[in-house]
């Protein structure tokens, strides 16, 4: 099956707490159900409908977390 396709507009309307996506490296994430457990408290929610590419692998990124992530993808990002 192809993967769903995504615009950044339409990433962009899923930015807050209860409804939070991201995009990392193109692809996209819905990380709603996580945003509560992000060991960094709401840092998270900086790029909440946007791209966390910088964010997610800074320095601060937890162990597993690359493992982890594929849980969450939803689709590709229309370039």
């Amino acid at each position: 099956m192809p993967a769903r396709m995504y615009t950044k507009a339409q990433v962009s309307l899923h930015n807050k707490r209860t409804d939070c996506w991201i995009i990392i490296k193109d692809k996209v994430y819905d990380i709603t159900s996580y945003v509560e457990e992000h060991p960094g408290g709401d840092a998270i929610l900086e790029h909440a409908g946007d791209d966390s590419t910088q964010g997610f692998f800074g320095p601060q990124q937890a162990a597993g977390v690359f493992d982890m992530i594929d849980d969450f993808y939803i689709g590709d990002l229309v370039l």
